[in-house]
């Protein structure tokens, strides 16, 4: 939302004017937001060399490589050809930061930004034109009314901002409940959402003290957010996969990176907000608080203990089974399976470095999966695999919580009831109505652990040194191999099948031994726990289990003196 006093500046401010008009504070601006961190290449390093040394060669040297870049490749006559972002913000932005940054005005690159970046890309709030490209397409906007010296560019780039802080319903952007969504059917908050708060961040930081300084009081959503969607997924120094789509496929320790972007992110958008929300989000890193996040919209949730935190995938009618494009990712088909991600004392390296390129993307740890082989790419891409399953959720107290998914096999016939119900001490996991006529046999993974350490079979139980313990109900098959993986297999072709295990983070072996869940559901209808006075149920369909009784699906958590109901999502 731009004040009328912005709103004057960007209708009168004139294209050119004397030493003490808005812009060199513009450009001063932008140097301090371009100047953080590593130069993303030589021409870079020598262009933030000329704003220290005012060196005429640098200066004409980074000018030469824009000339280059324009007359070469990227102006006002060349022929659009594949991924629209490279034409539209990755390019621009690149040759604008280095001509801002020396000084250089090309009208030739002027030019091209204005026509493969046209003023209706900001008009409208939808398609490729939301949540991080938006905020992108702003910055590009901004950068070149910054170069060309036009109010009308700025107080463009500055107005088509305000649609990023609003909470949205659907599609990409901001959700109440903590979830973030781009591409339309992906949870994000790793990749995505991380560029997102950077580009609010820049924004923010050159607009200050301008004419052009935005005041909108959504703008409180996003610093929100910070704690509310996107802390709860960083673990020791980690992104966690769950949230950055396809690029889990991409280098070896990527979520190391996309952790650093992130707290990059937080930096600089730190510094357009308050002194005490600044301290809280350094206070959060460095002591990420117990309890649990879930967030429906996104089909995520989070839960931390003390000593160890589990993650939760899934997928529905609105969230994407997993996103590939651009040739990555094409083998991450059973993601949003129910994948259980968990990390215990001294694993919280666990899946990174080469787990995606080595890991069975058929058993991935929670996942209730058909055996049949899918090709590369299946179902898809950019999200376009969403299964039609609308009830996914479930209820928190913000400590524990039962969470629930209607399984939907990718490109099968697979059908299933899952819930997680998490505790203090564990994770109880249930399936039940699991039924599938592909002609191949149905699994569900307990867990695929990348260790080689000793595991200890029991009469019902399990326990893997120095990781933790696992309790079951009825024959589980073991592997060991690079992985330790222990599965259900529920045969060929499976009608009704169900399981029961609990995950035991940090337990040894004799906690193991001497745990003990009380299951008092576990049908299509209804699942359910009992763990001291809690009880948490998911009912499917109305009923009555351990004297709770429900009219419509609901998600309960009961405890004495106190109950919270979850209506499904429809």
């Amino acid at each position: 939302m731009l004040s009328r006093r912005a709103f004057l500046a960007g209708a009168l401010l004139p294209a050119s004017g004397g030493r003490d008009d808005a812009w060199p504070a513009l450009e001063r601006n932008w140097a301090a937001v371009s100047s953080r961190g590593e130069p993303w290449s030589p021409e870079h390093a020598m262009a933030r060399e000329f704003r220290l040394t005012g060196d005429p060669a640098l200066k004409r040297r980074v000018a030469e490589t824009i000339g280059r870049g324009v007359r070469e490749a990227y102006h006002a006559g060349a022929v659009k050809t594949g991924n629209w972002w490279n034409w539209e913000i990755g390019v621009p932005k690149r040759l604008l930061d280095l001509a801002i940054l020396v000084g250089h005005r090309d009208d030739g690159l002027i030019e091209a930004v204005d026509h493969f970046v046209r003023p209706w890309r900001l008009l409208f709030y939808r398609g490729t034109s939301t949540a991080a490209n938006r905020a992108d397409l702003c910055l590009v906007t901004l950068l070149n009314g910054i170069l060309s010296r036009d109010p009308r560019k700025i107080s463009r780039a500055a107005e088509a901002l305000s649609p990023v802080f609003r909470y949205v319903t659907s599609g990409d952007g901001l959700y109440r409940d903590g979830s973030f969504i781009q591409h339309s059917t992906v949870p994000y908050q790793g990749t995505y959402g991380v560029s997102m708060l950077h580009g609010i961040g820049a924004i923010l930081r050159t607009l200050r003290g301008t004419p052009w300084e935005i005041t909108d009081p959504a703008l409180g959503n996003v610093f929100a957010a910070v704690e509310h969607s996107f802390l709860p997924f960083l673990h020791e120094g980690r992104m966690m996969d769950l949230v950055s789509g396809r690029a889990i496929a991409r280098k070896p320790d990527g979520d190391r990176r996309r952790a650093r972007a992130f707290t990059d992110a937080l930096d600089l958008l730190g510094e357009s907000a308050s002194a005490s929300q600044r301290a809280r989000w350094r206070e959060l890193i460095a002591n990420p608080p117990t309890g649990h996040r879930l967030m429906p919209a996104g089909a995520r949730a989070v839960h931390r203990r003390e000593g160890w935190t589990a993650a939760l995938s899934m997928s529905s009618h609105r969230v994407a089974h997993y996103e590939h494009g651009n040739g990555e990712n094409l083998r991450g088909w059973h993601t949003g399976a129910g994948m259980l991600y968990w990390w215990g004392k001294g694993h919280g390296d666990h899946y990174s470095g080469d787990f995606w390129h080595t890991v069975d993307p058929y058993r991935l740890p929670g996942t209730t999966v058909s055996t049949k082989r899918l090709p590369d790419g299946a179902g898809g891409a950019w999200g376009e695999n969403c299964p039609p399953a609308r009830w996914v959720g479930g209820a928190s107290d913000g400590v524990h919580a039962t969470v629930g998914q209607h399984l939907f096999g990718l490109e099968s016939t697979l059908e299933a009831r899952k819930s997680w119900i998490f505790l203090d001490d564990m994770v109880v996991c249930l399936g039940a109505g699991i039924t599938c006529r592909d002609g191949v046999p149905v699994e569900t993974v307990v867990d695929n652990r990348r260790s080689r350490a000793r595991l200890t079979l029991g009469d019902g139980w399990a326990h893997l040194e120095g990781h933790g313990g696992y309790l079951f109900d009825g024959s589980i098959r073991v592997r060991q191999d690079e992985y330790t993986t222990l599965w259900f297999d529920h045969g060929t072709d499976p009608t009704d099948a169900r399981y029961v295990y609990a995950l035991l983070p940090n337990a040894d072996l004799a906690a193991t031994k001497a745990a003990r869940v009380t299951v008092v559901a576990n049908t299509p209808a209804q699942q359910g726990v009992t763990a001291g006075d809690l009880t948490a149920v998911n009912f499917w369909r109305p009923g009555t289990v351990a004297g709770i009784t429900v009219t419509e699906p609901s998600a309960i958590l009961y405890r004495p003196g106190h109950t919270l109901v979850a209506e499904p999502q429809g």
